[in-house]
Parts: C-alpha cells; sequence; structure tokens
C-alpha cells in the first residue's frame, strides 16, 4: 500500500522467509541482540529502539542511573506516612506489553507498599482492550490510586483487537474504560499528590509525537521517513495507530499539545508538577537509540521547555525501553518501561519495573 502524503511504502505483512535471509531480518521473539547493521521487523511491536550506545550505566554526557528500583530515594525531605504507618510512595512504571505471559505474571505481580501508594503507569500496557482494561482493573484494585497516560500500543488498531475503534474514537473509548475502573486519564483533573515537603499535582500527558525529531540532515517530515524506509527502521504506528479524524498524527499531535499547554499552564503556579507521558518530553533522551532513526515516533519539540516552565520536580516516561535516570535543566526524567521479554531478561538484575518516583522510606 502507497501512502497518499509521502508516496512511501508502508509495510503491511511481515516479510517472507526469502527476505529474512536476504536482508537479515531478526525474528521479534529472539533473545538475540542483532548487530548495528542488521534491520528488524517486528509487527507487534514498535522496531529499531533495543539498545543503548552505551553499556548500562555508562556515562554519556548526564547523569545516569540505569535500571529500575529508587528514581531519587528521600526526594523532597522527610516522607510521608498514610493511615498504616508506612511511608507513602509515588510508584510508576510503562510498557508492560501484557500480550507477553510472562510480562503479564510480572504486571499482576505489582502491588503497593503502603495502602496508600499511588501508581503511574505511562503507557503501553498492551494492544487489546480487553488486556488493558483487566491489567489496569488489577492495578486499581491493589494501588490507592493509579493515573494513566497512553501509549502507541493503546491507540493501534490491532488486527488481533474485536474493538475496531480507530484514531480519536479509540482514545476516547479508553478514557471511557479507566473512568469506568476509577483509573484517571489525561482528560480528568489533574490529582493531587500529598507529597511529603507538600502537595504535588501529578499530570498525565498525551502529547504524540510530529516527526520533529528527525534523521540528521532531514528538512521535511517525508525526508525523514524516506530515510528511516531505506534504513529498514520503521514504527508499526505508520500501519496501526490511525489518526482520525486528523490527516495524520503530526495534526493530532498539535492539537493535543495546545490542549494540554493550555490545562498546564491553568496549574497553581505554587505548586510543583510531576509530568507523565509515555513519550519523552525532550529529545535528549533519544541519543542513544542505537537507531536513530526511531527518534522521529518519540515525541515533539513543543515540549522541550515543559518540565521546566511547569515546574516539574519528576518528568516520567517509557517509549524507548531503555529504562534509566537523567537529568535535564535540573529537572530528573525517569524512564521506567519493562519492554519485552527479549530486552529485561539481558538485563543483570530481575524485573523491577515498579520504580519510585517520590517519597517512601529515607
Amino acid at each position: 500500500m502507497r501512502s497518499r502524503n509521502t508516496g512511501l511504502i508502508l509495510p503491511c505483512r511481515a516479510p517472507s522467509e526469502e527476505q529474512v535471509q536476504r536482508l537479515g531480518y531478526v525474528n521479534p521473539d529472539t533473545s538475540a541482540v542483532p548487530g548495528r547493521n542488521r534491520r528488524r521487523w517486528d509487527v507487534v511491536a514498535a522496531c529499531a529502539h533495543r539498545n543503548l550506545r552505551c553499556e548500562p550505566g555508562q556515562k554519556d554526557g548526564r547523569q545516569v542511573q540505569s535500571g529500575a528500583g529508587d528514581a531519587h530515594p528521600g526526594a523532597g525531605g522527610a516522607s510521608a506516612v498514610g493511615e498504616s504507618g508506612v511511608p507513602t510512595s509515588l510508584f510508576a512504571v510503562s510498557d508492560l506489553h501484557v500480550a507477553y505471559e510472562e510480562n503479564r505474571r510480572i504486571a499482576d505481580a505489582l502491588v503497593p507498599e503502603s495502602d496508600d501508594d499511588w501508581l503511574l503507569v505511562a503507557g503501553d500496557v498492551g494492544e487489546k482492550f480487553a488486556d488493558i482494561e483487566a491489567v489496569l482493573r488489577g492495578l486499581r484494585d491493589r494501588f490507592h490510586r493509579v493515573v494513566w497516560a497512553p501509549g502507541n500500543h493503546e491507540l493501534w488498531t490491532h488486527p488481533g483487537d474485536p474493538v475496531r475503534l480507530r484514531g480519536v474514537a479509540r482514545y476516547d473509548a479508553l478514557v471511557r474504560m479507566c473512568r469506568d475502573l476509577g483509573v484517571l486519564t489525561p482528560e480528568d483533573d489533574y490529582p493531587v499528590w500529598p507529597g511529603p515537603d507538600g502537595p504535588v499535582v501529578v499530570a498525565p500527558l498525551f502529547p504524540l509525537y510530529d516527526y520533529s525529531f528527525r534523521v540528521a540532515g532531514a528538512a521535511t517530515k517525508e525526508q525523514s521517513l524516506e530515510l528511516a524506509y531505506a534504513a529498514g527502521v520503521v514504527c508499526t504506528d505508520e500501519s496501526l495507530l490511525h489518526p482520525d479524524p486528523y490527516p495524520n498524527r503530526e495534526s493530532w499531535c498539535w492539537a493535543r499539545v495546545a490542549a494540554t499547554e493550555t490545562r498546564l499552564a491553568a496549574i497553581d503556579p505554587a505548586l510543583p508538577t510531576v509530568l507523565v507521558s509515555h513519550w519523552p518530553l525532550v529529545r535528549q533522551p533519544t541519543d542513544v537509540l542505537w537507531y536513530p532513526e526511531f527518534a522521529q515516533w518519540c515525541g515533539t519539540e513543543l515540549t522541550a521547555d515543559w518540565h521546566t516552565r511547569f515546574r516539574a520536580v519528576a518528568a516520567v516516561y517509557g517509549h524507548l525501553h531503555i529504562p534509566r535516570s537523567t537529568t535535564y535543566d535540573g529537572v530528573p526524567f525517569e524512564e521506567v518501561s519493562l519492554g519485552y521479554p527479549r530486552e529485561w531478561k539481558q538485563r543483570p538484575d530481575s524485573p523491577a519495573p515498579m520504580r519510585r518516583i517520590l517519597g517512601g522510606p529515607r
């Protein structure tokens, strides 16, 4: 199928066995790490963003802490204590991808330390409505409050999902489902977490992306996409994430950014925030992508100052499947993804996807 906007051929099916042998595609279920010049195809998962340019823990010019656990233990002073007498925490996780049985078991095993703990879910719970609903329902039953922001996988119209809604209609249905469960979304009033040093506004965001994280040397979206297709690095969003009724994904992104910016600007200026988005708000986290062409599906330059402009004490994101902590402009950025089994099995520690963002014991 040829794209009306770009003239590019969209990947509508998996490669043939001949293509696999000729081009060196990697089976998406393999645990092997591909070499730099090997192409990867994955019709279920976004491709080409699996590996860091540096080893876990290696510095890349910024403060970096690999893995999960505590983002910055005891941040903000003395701990808030809930009714149970246990210090309360603001935890976060993303990219649970529960279509994988091993990941589903991990998601079902997530439990709070305190009856008053909150959990931020930064997108990509799964692709199918039933899976997303079941996991969020379980988390809501266990945590005091659950706050969800959508990822690209939830927005897919997946061929295996009986729910055939597309674009805005699908997102709206996800929001209604979350509200029925008692899970907060980007369309609800921003909740206030009773932090140890005072209240913190938790803002779940849905900015999407607009291809402005272009490939080096590309002046336009079309040029950037051409380079990505030539490199064999194409996000499955191009086939499954529909922007209806918007003409394209960037138009949907721009509408989302404008509406979200207005809401963030209306927050009490005396209150700090925790910003929660599936896609990173700044481009720098994508600098470590092994396949730099994938960055164009990872955010928008329009959000580059939100962490400073809206007084963030932490910015939580996922999508990259590179769990780590970095700091930009003095603000901690927490990539909290679990990722696919073939990824987390290669990490030295056992999966610990739930990361403390604020609060907890000191």
